[in-house]
Parts: structure tokens; C-alpha cells; sequence
């Protein structure tokens, strides 16, 4: 079997990470690894293969930034010659990015079988693109490998045949994992003079929060109110830097209780976050990782595609109310932390295996 495996983004890079350590024990599988250049910065892109040890792509199509619409059509021109040429069996997308959408619905065009790894996650709120790319993905998979049970009843719902659906876990755990105690053992934290438990790790970047001058400037306000309850350390993404410069909002960032430093590797950010307090943020990828680590997490949106980590983690949603996230902070302070003791079911280390013996089986 022949296997393209598709990654654009930082998220990206640590699902496959989780799918290339496992590959091995399966001779049968030949692989190419498609990087599209979605994102390029080094600190989220080059920073990841190194540090996770993972294959340099064979192919990079660089394409770089641009709005959603433009950035989806470009990443299918550019995919399609390499598509035609190497003449995968099937081709592993993963989440819910631009890269996403774009290489499982030209590969479907095309008469190739998708394999769409995190599938049927939902947030029901299509002003979100990442909503509208998952499902769109979905439509298109002749696989579709799920993180937990509510997706297998998104799907169905939306007409998606049961038989091509799978329950494996989360992949991005089986990285995880990997890693943990080189993670454990880091230290990062100390070089950005923090002490252990006496901090908070900020990222935000969803569209929703920094496109608006409005918005992003009530989530910087209630940031800077947090602040004086506790020492704030944002690893700043790029989108988020720009918005921020070219709204002038530089100054509401300006406070001795609060470091704002560069996007950092993957093994530096998870020792940050290990070794924190809480988590404030608006990823979906780390309230995953904050409920498999038993750190609260307080999410910047009105809602998540991921109910496991409320149901069973440690995640609590405040959009950006200001007065309800000094509420989490100071239940969480006061030691008051929502934290279950089991992981949400399969999320053990063992997805990537899951899935590679459904495609060898099938394929």
C-alpha cells in the first residue's frame, strides 16, 4: 500500500508525528510526506520535524499565506501534479486546516481514497472556518478515524455511512506519550523566569478573536485584568502578532506581569504548560492536551468541537467574558480545579496502530 500523508500546521506536524513512529511495524505501507507550507514560520514548522524526529518531507508545496478561499484553491493546484505522480492508494489528511479540505477534496476528485484522521468533531457553529472544513473533509472520506464517541452521531447525522467509520482515539496523544518524559524533564519554564505552578500560559489566534479590532481588543483587556491575579506568559503566534501591530494594540500587552515571547517548539510549550497553573486559550488541539495532562484549561470560545475535554477533562468555555474568566481563575487558584482522574477512552498511545491496521486490512 501506498500512503500519502498530508500536513500543514503546527497541529498537523504532531498528529502525523504519532502515525510515522508506529509505520514502521508495517512493511506492507510505503509513505510519501506532503508538507503544503500553510504554515512556514520555522518556530511552526521546521522546529517540529526536528524536535520529533520525524521524516523531512518528500514534497513542500510552499504555499504560503493567503485568505482562506485563495490559500484552499492554491493548495489544489499545487497538490494535484504531486498526486498524479506518485499515485498514492490512499491519503491521510488530519484535522481541520486548509490543508485539510483542500488535498482530501482534490484527492476524491481525482478517484483517490481519503483518510480523514480526527473526523466527525463538531462545534455546530459554521461562522467558524475550521467547522466548515471538518465538514467538508468528512463528506469527501472513505475513512473516517474518530477521537471520541460523539463524532461516530455527528456523522451518522449527517448521512455518513457507519462502515467507514472508526473509533481509534486520539492521535495527537500517541505523541504525547512518546515524548513525555523528555517533556517532563525539559525545564523550559525556569529560562523564562517562572516558577512552577505560579503562572499561566496565554495562546490565542482563532479568526473569531484577532481578526476583529473589537474582539481582539476585549480579549487583550481581560487578559491584562487576569494578570494581576496571576504572572501571564503568551507564546505569541504570528497571526495574532500581526493583528495586534496593525490594530496598535501593542500597549495593552505592555505589563511587568505579563511575557510575551516568540512561538515556541513543541517540547518547550508542553513544559511551559506542564508546569503551569491553567491554561488560557482558544485551541482545540490544547484542550486535548491540557485534559490528558490534568491541567485546567479555561477556552476563550462560546463553544468546542471537542466536548470530551468538558465532559471528562479539564476544559471550561468562557468566550470572552471577562468576568467569568477571573471566576475560573480564581476557583482554579483557590485549588478548586476541575480534574477527573480517568483519560477520555482510547486516548493511550495505541491510535496510530488502530489505524494503520484498518487501512492495511481494507486496502
Amino acid at each position: 500500500m501506498k500512503l500519502l500523508i498530508v500536513a500543514g500546521t503546527r497541529p498537523n506536524f504532531i498528529k502525523i508525528a504519532g502515525l510515522l513512529y508506529e509505520i514502521s511495524k508495517f512493511p506492507t505501507i510505503r509513505y510519501i510526506i506532503v508538507h503544503t507550507g500553510q504554515h512556514y514560520d520555522i518556530n511552526l514548522s521546521d522546529i517540529f520535524f526536528r524536535q520529533l524526529k520525524i521524516p523531512a518531507p518528500n514534497v513542500n508545496l510552499g504555499v504560503g499565506s493567503a485568505n482562506r478561499v485563495t490559500q484552499i484553491k492554491e493548495i489544489k493546484r499545487r497538490f494535484k501534479p504531486v498526486l498524479k505522480k506518485h499515485k498514492p492508494d490512499v491519503v491521510a489528511v488530519v484535522g481541520d486546516v486548509n490543508s485539510t479540505v483542500a488535498c482530501a477534496e482534490l484527492s476524491h476528485r481525482l478517484g483517490v481514497k481519503v483518510a480523514h484522521i480526527e473526523a466527525g468533531l463538531r462545534s455546530f457553529d459554521r461562522s467558524m472556518p475550521e467547522e466548515l472544513n471538518r465538514i467538508r473533509t468528512d463528506k469527501v472520506s472513505d475513512f473516517l478515524f474518530t477521537t471520541e464517541r460523539t463524532a461516530y452521531t455527528n456523522l451518522c447525522n449527517e448521512g455518513i455511512e457507519s462502515t467507514k467509520i472508526y473509533f481509534v482515539g486520539n492521535i495527537m496523544i500517541d505523541t504525547l506519550l512518546k515524548n513525555l518524559k523528555h517533556i517532563r524533564n525539559l525545564g523550559a519554564y525556569k529560562k523564562f523566569n517562572l516558577i512552577k505552578e505560579k503562572y499561566g500560559v496565554v495562546t490565542f489566534h482563532r479568526p473569531s478573536n484577532v481578526d476583529s479590532r473589537k474582539n481582539l481588543t476585549k480579549l487583550l483587556n481581560m487578559i491584562n485584568i487576569a494578570q494581576r491575579e496571576l504572572k501571564l506568559i503568551i507564546p505569541l503566534h504570528p497571526r495574532t502578532k500581526a493583528s495586534i501591530k496593525n490594530f496598535a494594540l501593542e500597549r495593552l500587552l505592555n505589563n511587568k506581569n505579563i511575557s510575551v515571547v516568540n512561538p515556541l517548539g513543541y517540547f518547550e510549550f508542553l513544559n511551559l504548560v506542564i508546569n503551569s497553573k491553567l491554561v488560557l486559550t482558544d485551541s482545540g488541539g490544547i484542550q486535548e492536551e491540557t485534559t490528558f495532562l490534568k491541567i485546567p484549561c479555561i477556552t476563550m470560545r462560546s463553544n468546542t468541537e471537542r466536548p470530551v475535554t468538558i465532559n471528562q477533562g479539564t476544559n471550561v468555555l468562557v468566550a470572552n467574558d471577562t468576568r467569568k474568566t477571573l471566576k475560573e481563575i480564581k476557583r482554579i487558584i483557590d485549588g478548586k480545579s476541575k480534574i477527573s482522574q480517568k483519560s477520555p477512552e482510547l486516548w493511550d498511545g495505541k491510535t496510530a496502530g488502530r489505524i494503520l491496521q484498518v487501512l492495511s486490512r481494507v486496502l
